[in-house]
């Protein structure tokens, strides 16, 4: 048997390591996952009530069309119930866009190096993908509106950035819109847009009035701590989402998804409770990074990339071997940077530590 040809040469998604793998494999008894951005504050009590209430419906199909969780979040952010569409993650939303929108020979624009699956659900597709270079780890708006022409259906824009966590301001982001042609649908991923606070930092749902042409895409992986469940969401448009929505798969999202989604939104203290120690822990490590001599860049989500000036495999295999798993920069094409998540004040101080012995074993690059 054949598969179709777009398929064949692409990577499969390599998450982070899992914590019982490492355990069974250095034979360690702490573990600490600083690799997959997730919370390390957990979920709201709220959401782990709603989940644990569901469970006598475990048999039943969850609504196909979340209608309580639409109204739910609509009224959290303003919107009409008929401009969310849902995904079992917004990995699932970008796949359907891509489905939606894209046929063999379309372009698609984006940034190198971003978040990889708008990559790889584009060429399933057989679109062609235009990578614009990072400049500084930023998205270089001006370079990637120069790659859009009559073929270009979709741009995606990822902001923060991920790997880098790096932002578009809001004039950038406005600049760059009022020059995209009416015919090419902008993504504008926003996973971790509830860790900032910054006044620069552009609110895709403020800009969705003043171009049809938007969507953006939010998750409740993050900030929520809801990553287990898969479930995140689009907003844009009606006849965007509609036109989504016809190639959406049949109960995509579960029942103990969307409720604990539900009652998650309605939690907003512990969103900022989460915001405010991400916040510390951002200025608590970029701190010991400059005391240790090491750059990196603004963060303004719940991961930082810092440059540690040696192999980056060398710098996460040392750290694996005491108990740490982060993001090395050779997976990421950034040879000698690391990404890792902002833990709690406790992991990151014990990260930190263990990072200071691992920069004087290894070796400085050449």
């Amino acid at each position: 048997m054949q598969p179709k040809s777009t398929i064949v040469h692409l990577p499969v998604y390599q998450p982070g390591k899992p914590i019982e793998e490492v355990k069974r494999e250095l034979g360690l008894s702490e573990v600490i996952k600083l690799a997959s951005n997730e919370n390390p504050f957990g979920s709201s009590p709220k959401a782990k009530e709603a989940i644990q209430a569901e469970i006598d419906s475990v048999s039943l199909y969850p609504d196909g069309g979340a209608v309580e969780l639409t109204a739910a979040l609509a009224a959290h952010l303003g919107i009409q119930p008929n401009q969310i569409l849902f995904g079992a993650g917004s990995d699932e939303v970008i796949l359907m866009i891509a489905r939606a929108y894209l046929v063999k020979g379309d372009e698609t624009v984006m940034a190198t190096h971003t978040f990889p699956q708008y990559k790889h659900n584009c060429e399933i597709e057989g679109a062609v993908s235009i990578e614009v270079p990072l400049k500084d780890g930023k998205h270089d708006l001006p370079g990637m509106l120069a790659k859009i022409n009559e073929r270009t259906k979709i741009v995606w824009v990822c902001n923060p950035n991920n790997p880098t966590g790096t932002m578009v301001t809001r004039a950038e982001l406005n600049d760059f819109l009022q020059q995209v042609p009416q015919h090419v649908l902008v993504v504008l991923d926003e996973a971790y847009i509830e860790y900032t606070d910054s006044e620069e930092f552009p609110d895709g749902i403020e800009l969705l009035p003043h171009y049809k042409n938007v969507i953006t895409l939010r998750t409740f992986s993050k900030i929520y701590g809801l990553a287990s469940l898969r479930i995140g969401y689009g907003v844009g448009h009606p006849d965007v989402i509609h036109s989504i929505n016809q190639v959406r798969e049949p109960f995509n999202t579960s029942r103990f998804a969307q409720a604990a989604a539900k009652a998650a939104v309605k939690d907003q203290e512990f969103i900022a409770y989460c915001r405010k120690m991400n916040a510390a822990g951002i200025e608590y490590m970029t701190g010991e990074f400059r005391k240790l001599g090491l750059s990196y860049y603004p963060a303004y989500g719940n991961f930082i990339m810092v440059d540690v000036q040696r192999p980056a495999k060398e710098v996460f295999d040392a750290l694996l071997r005491k108990g740490f798993i982060i993001r090395g920069g050779h997976a990421l094409d950034f040879p000698t940077k690391i990404r890792v998540t902002v833990g709690s004040q406790e992991q990151n101080a014990k990260f930190i530590a263990a990072l200071t012995q691992v920069l004087d074993e290894v070796a400085v690059q050449a």
